[in-house]
């Protein structure tokens, strides 16, 4: 098989020998007509993990060679726990192949798959049986997902994110070591993706149960991930923490994958509900605001992002102005793309990416080490969740 996947430009996680804590180690290869996987990786089994890339990339595929459903893979999959107690999932050299069922990985597909014959309580009843030793208190996964009042119904009555949650509370029911997501949100409205998204940070924290969630859209992992694997064309492109791989994104010239964009995780300053704003700490001189959303009460750091072409550029500090957001930076990068220029511009020790004509650099005369004004509005700070 290959070598092991160096990551390159960004830090790794900290493996997970050295921290103690669970990781799945993957060195397989996958071989289609016209198309191969081959992945070698080891993945450390905490929080949630993000897997993005294009359409055809391996996303899909990773997910059934981890779960036991792609049977014409090479190589080998190994789950280790916190005990650093290994348990083989797949050796091909070795003739060894554990059944699905046999491996305490769960997975949540797009469409919920549940049995149209029974009730929610009916699907959740039958996970709970066929779970020998069954730890988990079902009312507590009933009252985690939000499924009270549904019990009693048939699938076919409930709406597309109801069906999820409880295609989501039968797979923990089930009571795995680690559980699968693919794209379990791509059918649904915005209030229902944001829903569910709560519920799975809720659960992952509640039952510590390490989750890979493949999904197209870079903004729901972007609040939900701690680490973030990407593919393309069946090949590990990048793998790190979830911000630092998406702001090295924006320094790839080709990058057809995402818009320009910072990624933020900040704590929460204030909330002024009398003018709707919330305060993130960026550094000891300076803060952002954003618009405020009541879950913002319940937390106390807050996940986000900034469009670069959402943030523009002054050489003197903004007065007067409805725009309440002004950083002072220093340029450190300026990357020319045709005819727009891509700036990083460093404010205390967060990088900001923004995007402005090349016209307008040329007529600001902006050069390396240069201190700017970087101003955005408020609305300009997004979170997908709410």
């Amino acid at each position: 098989m290959t070598n092991k996947h160096v990551v390159n430009a960004i830090d790794a996680p900290e493996t997970a020998k050295q921290a103690n804590i669970a990781e799945l180690d993957i060195n397989i290869k996958v071989n289609y007509q016209q198309f191969t996987l081959a992945i070698d990786l080891s993945i450390p089994l905490t929080g949630i993990t993000g897997i993005f890339g294009h359409s055809a990339s391996g996303k899909s595929t990773l997910l059934r060679a981890i779960a036991g459903l792609e049977k014409s893979l090479l190589g080998s999959i190994t789950l280790t726990n916190n005990a650093l107690a290994s348990n083989t999932l797949v050796n091909t050299e070795q003739g060894y192949y554990l059944k699905p069922e046999h491996r305490q990985v769960g997975l949540v597909f797009q469409n919920s798959r549940l049995f149209g014959h029974l009730s929610v309580f009916g699907n959740l009843e039958y996970a709970v049986k066929r779970c020998k030793n069954s730890q988990l208190n079902l009312n507590e996964i009933i009252e985690l997902t939000e499924l009270s009042n549904l019990l009693a119904h048939r699938v076919d009555e409930l709406s597309g994110g109801q069906q999820q949650r409880v295609a989501l509370a039968r797979a923990i029911l089930a009571e795995p070591k680690l559980l699968l997501l693919d794209e379990p949100l791509s059918a649904l409205d915005q209030h229902s993706k944001s829903q569910l998204l709560k519920m799975m940070l809720t659960i992952q924290k509640r039952l510590n149960l390490p989750m890979l969630y493949v999904s197209h859209s870079l903004a729901e992992l972007q609040q939900v991930c701690d680490n973030l694997l990407v593919l393309a064309k069946g090949k590990v492109v990048n793998f790190g923490n979830i911000h630092q791989v998406i702001h090295q994104f924006n320094r790839y010239k080709e990058n057809d994958i995402i818009e320009h964009q910072t990624s933020l995780s900040l704590p929460i300053k204030a909330i002024n509900a009398h003018h709707g704003l919330t305060t993130l700490v960026l550094n000891d001189k300076q803060d952002i605001y954003l618009a405020s959303d009541e879950d913002f009460q319940q937390q106390t750091y807050l996940r986000c992002f900034i469009l670069a072409s959402d943030i523009s550029i002054s050489l003197t500090e903004p007065s007067n102005s409805s725009i309440v957001n002004h950083l002072l930076g220093t340029i450190n990068a300026i990357s020319h793309r045709d005819n727009s220029v891509l700036l990083t511009v460093q404010c205390g020790t967060q990088d900001f990416f923004v995007t402005i004509s090349a016209f307008s650099q040329q007529r600001l005369s902006l050069s390396i080490k240069q201190p700017v004004y970087l101003q955005f509005k408020a609305g300009a700070v997004r979170t997908f969740i709410h």
